[in-house]
């Protein structure tokens, strides 16, 4: 771990002040995006980026070097206790599920098989649990819809979502997925995210920490006359929901449309009516989930067993209520436990259960049952292979949990409540509501349930002013137990007013009987009987199973041998059987009514003549699809009562005779029933093997669609994959042309062998001493004719590869060029020997300076020998040298000689006239002189008299270069007389 990372882990997080932190999440295609996005991304803004990536659980990922070229933030991967400082990027490690927790990292193995993870989602309803309205996500291009679970809980909190342009993604599914969800704040292209974003983060740090508004007067008149144009436009009056979850919505908004105040944004709503219904929707965050709160659901199920379904008998029915249903899988998840309780007990027993929520956009999906694939998340795969079935790349609720379930819109405060229920679950909806809104509630809950009904609320929520009303089941969980018995009155029920809601919600008189309950049934059925009969009279469904009986029928009905029967063709007596059959038919068919006359019947050994009615009900809605069966006595004439048939005893015979044919008829029909049985049965048998066989196919299938979504799953991570190690190869051929022409420009014959000392590579300039060709490489180095004299480079380099050590040597060319050749073994990242490099570096001009040195070296010893002083100048006439009899003769120091000019020698003495004509202007033009003589008093020898001899040395070139420049060299012969 670097300095800089292990900074991450310092201080205490819980005093740490609260930072916008950004969730990112990208599957396929991402690493362009994310380029894009940090390329324009400013390394001070303030936020800290966590960045959720599906990677390969078995390969080591290189994205933290791939996304450090993007941008100037430190760039880390996330190990286990970092904790998140403003202006850094995190980034995922491989195989790992990513939470936070007080603003530290902490990583978990995923539970998931591989393919069928969520680690988008697993982040993002992390870091809305800790981060709340701090908690921003930004959807990037992906495959499938990781992340659309987890935004709904950030918007929840307060946060604020980004989703990438599905036009500008490589895959748009991840973000129109989450488009879909009508959550999202900004769409925008990778490049214009980091705009959109900033601007949100400078408009969040105004406002305090909770979001809160204002108390002045003109900020909470501005406030009433939102929620008056949110009642006005929707029918829904929020003045009721706690202060403080209105203001935290209303300063979201704020923020993302960038306005300060309530006023502001006021006028924003006014001009842009539309914004309404996005506020409308803001207020209504649909956070559920299936089996949400496993602890507190299954307890909930167990009190519902033991309290309600255990004391049901056969037949029974099972009312409940879930008001704030959402989409509605809370009301799934009680409707598939009581089906394993039904499945387990044997027992059969009526089921209803009511979902509401003011929310038609989400009573619309409850009613569709469908829900995409993160479902396989929440649900363990026994019971949705039971209770679901795969449609496209999600999954639907089978037929028989659906018909358990009724949906409908419903405002809890406002609209009337059910009645009779054995259950209500109401989870997290009187959090948001102020106390009068709760005591309001409460008191239609407490008249909805029947003695010993049970309450179920969220784990913040309780009965409150209740107590008396209500006995304690389960105090962690908040589950309660009705009091109330038969006799106990409704007391203090607060009166609903009826709402007035758009048109196009459900009617009052729906929302008060959307149970179809017999009590009610009978109601309405006693009332329209009152206005318009008096004769007995029968409901009936379009199956003909009779739902109430007015008035006394046993002349016209009477029960069927067998299992007890409701079917009312079935009950009909002898004369009515074919003709109300007909009639029922006819009626449901037309939807007219239809009338049979003068109808004899068979009653109690006597003919009795009716009328039959068969009219279908079109009014009150609550009873549409059913009919009304009315049965009306008639008066016969006397010749009509002849025509009845006789029953005395000269018929007997006769009578006999057709009752006999009639018996022989029926003993056939049976015996032709029961073949027909028979048959029955072995096509019943043959369909359950159908059946049986469609599951295995249908389980073939969902085992097909599981490893569809593992290769889509494994399938985005070799994009990502691929993705980094193009990049990756990118890089490499840019290391490589650097290498090339670094090793090019310094013109060093360079090869590379391998371990075999067989050609990996080589420089153009080795092509001057070794013969090699391009094609050469991976040839041995032994076969290729060389111009170096080296007989033991390949015994030196297989020397240097056993024993890691370094090889010097100087070699010669067939051209009596010079070179060093150095052998040093090739090391691998990982340390390993993996061959060597030889080099040949030119020495040729180094080998002639040491010659030349070697040489005037030579003729330094020779001019020591000399008796007479010598000196060497240089072209300026600086003392090169002097000979040792030069120094005794003029009594002059050789460190106060060398280097010096020739005229400051021994305080100037050798300033001598004759001697700079000498030197300075006959030296140059004829390049020596001889016994030039010169006469000089010197301060300490005294006066001299000296033959002097000169001659001017030319210059040495090497290569070109001019390595020594022209030299003079002065002779001094003492002539002095004594």
């Amino acid at each position: 771990m670097t300095d800089q990372s292990k900074e991450t882990f310092k201080g205490n997080p819980k005093h740490r002040k609260k930072i916008p932190i950004v969730g990112v999440g990208s599957s396929a295609g991402g690493l362009e995006a994310l380029g894009k996005m940090f390329n324009n991304m400013p390394p001070d803004s303030g936020a800290g980026f966590v960045l959720i990536q599906h990677l390969d659980p078995s390969h080591k990922s290189s994205m933290t070097e791939l996304l450090q070229r993007y941008t100037n933030m430190e760039v880390f991967e996330i190990e286990d206790g970092m904790v998140v400082e403003p202006n850094k990027l995190y980034v995922i490690p491989p195989n790992k599920n990513v939470g936070i927790i007080n603003g530290v990292l902490h990583l978990a193995a995923p539970k998931e098989p591989h393919g069928l993870r969520k680690p988008i989602d697993f982040f993002f309803q992390s870091v809305a649990d800790d981060m709340e309205e701090c908690s921003i996500a930004i959807v990037l291009s992906g495959f499938g819809s990781d992340g659309t679970i987890g935004i709904r809980a950030i918007k929840s909190m307060g946060g604020m979502v980004i989703a990438q342009d599905p036009d500008s993604a490589v895959s748009g599914s991840m973000p129109s997925n989450a488009i879909d969800t009508d959550l999202v704040d900004y769409i925008a292209p990778p490049e214009k995210i980091p705009e959109d974003l900033i601007s949100y983060i400078k408009q969040l740090e105004k406002k305090s920490p909770q979001g809160t508004i204002g108390k002045d007067k003109e900020t909470i008149n501005s406030l009433q006359k939102i929620l008056m144009l949110i009642r006005k436009r929707t029918g829904h009056d929020f003045s009721l929901y706690k202060e403080s979850t209105i203001n935290r919505r209303i300063a979201r908004r704020m923020n993302v449309q960038q306005i300060d105040e309530v006023p502001g944004y006021l006028k924003y709503i006014q001009q842009n009516p539309q914004e309404i219904n996005t506020l409308f929707k803001e207020l209504l965050i649909n956070v559920t989930s299936f089996f949400r709160d496993s602890k507190a659901f299954e307890s909930f199920k167990n009190k519902l067993i033991s309290e309600v379904l255990d004391k049901k008998l056969e037949g029974d029915g099972v009312r409940m209520w879930i008001p704030g249903c959402s989409t509605g899988e809370e009301v799934y998840s009680i409707a598939m436990s009581i089906q394993e309780y039904l499945d387990k007990s044997s027992k059969h027993l009526e089921i209803q259960l009511f979902g509401t929520d003011i929310d038609e956009n989400a009573i619309d999906i409850a009613r569709s049952a469908t829900y995409s694939s993160t479902i396989v998340s929440e649900i363990d795969p026994e019971r949705l292979h039971k209770f679901f079935t795969k449609k496209g790349e999600g999954y639907k609720v089978k037929k028989n949990i659906r018909e358990m379930a009724i949906f409908a819109p419903h405002d809890v405060l406002i609209n009337p409540p059910f009645s009779k229920l054995d259950a209500i679950s109401c989870r997290n909806v009187l959090i948001y509501m102020n106390k009068d809104a709760q005591k309001k509630i409460l008191s239609a809950f407490n008249y909805a349930l029947k003695p010993g009904g049970i309450l179920f609320l969220g784990p913040s929520e309780s009965i409150s002013n209740f107590v008396e009303s209500f006995t304690t089941l389960d105090n962690k969980w908040k589950i309660y137990k009705s009091k109330k018995t038969e006799d106990t009155p409704s007391g203090d029920f607060v009166r609903f007013p009826y709402a007035k809601l758009p048109q196009d919600y459900t009617t009052t008189e729906d929302l008060e009987i959307i149970g179809k309950t017999d009590t009610n049934i009978g109601k309405n059925v006693e009332k329209l009987l009152i206005e318009k009969y008096a004769p007995p009279t029968v409901i009936i469904n379009n199956e003909g199973r009779i739902v109430f009986i007015h008035g006394r029928v046993g002349k016209y009905l009477e029960p069927a041998e067998g299992v007890a029967n409701l079917s009312i063709v079935d009950m009909a007596r002898e004369g009515l059987n074919f003709e109300l059959n007909s009639a029922i038919n006819e009626a449901v068919l037309k939807n007219k009514e239809v009338k049979y006359k003068n109808l004899n019947v068979k009653t109690n050994g006597n003919y009795q003549s009716i009328n039959l009615v068969v009219r279908p009900i079109d009014k009150p809605k609550i009873m549409e699809n059913l009919l009304m069966v009315t049965f009306i006595d008639t008066q016969l004439s006397e010749n009509e009562k002849e025509k009845l048939p006789e029953t005395t005893p000269k018929n007997n015979i006769r009578i006999n005779e057709l009752e006999e044919e009639l018996r022989v008829t029926k003993d056939r029909l049976h015996t032709t029933i029961e073949e027909l049985e028979t048959s029955n049965e072995e096509l019943k048998s043959a369909n359950e093997e159908l059946q049986s066989m469609n599951e295995e196919l249908q389980s073939t299938n969902e085992e097909l669609e599981t490893s569809k979504e593992e290769l889509q799953s494994l399938n985005e991570e070799l994009l990502t994959v691929n993705t980094e190690l193009q990049n990756k190869v990118d890089q490499l051929s840019e290391v490589n042309d650097d290498m090339n022409n670094l090793l090019n420009s310094i013109e060093i014959s360079t090869i590379f062998v391998d371990k075999d000392i067989k050609i990996k590579r080589f420089t153009k300039e080795t092509t001057k001493l070794i013969n090699l060709i391009p094609s050469d490489v991976g040839r041995p180095l032994k076969d290729i004719v060389s111009t170096v004299e080296y007989d033991d480079l390949i015994n030196d380099i297989k020397e240097v590869m056993d024993r890691v050590i370094f090889k010097e040597k100087e070699v010669r060319t067939k051209d009596n060029k010079w070179y060093l050749a150095r052998i040093i073994p090739y090391k691998t990242l990982e340390n390993i020997i993996d061959g060597a490099v030889i080099t040949f570096i030119d020495i040729s001009e180094q080998k002639e300076v040491q010659k030349l040195a070697s040489e005037l070296e030579y003729v330094k010893n020779i001019v020591d020998t000399v008796r007479e002083p010598l000196i060497i100048l240089d072209d300026e006439l600086k003392v090169i040298s002097a000979n040792k009899s030069f120094y005794n003769k003029f009594k002059v120091e050789k460190e106060l000689t060398e280097g010096k000019l020739l005229y400051r020698l021994g305080n100037n003495q050798w300033d001598i006239p004759p001697l700079r004509e000498l030197l300075e202007e006959i030296l140059p033009k004829n390049h020596k002189f001889e016994n030039f003589v010169v006469e000089h008093d010197f301060p300490e020898i005294g006066h001299k008299k000296m033959l002097l001899n000169g001659r001017k040395l030319q210059e040495k070139r090497l290569g070109g270069k001019t390595i020594e420049k022209g030299l003079i060299l002065l002779a001094i012969e003492d002539v002095t007389t004594n």
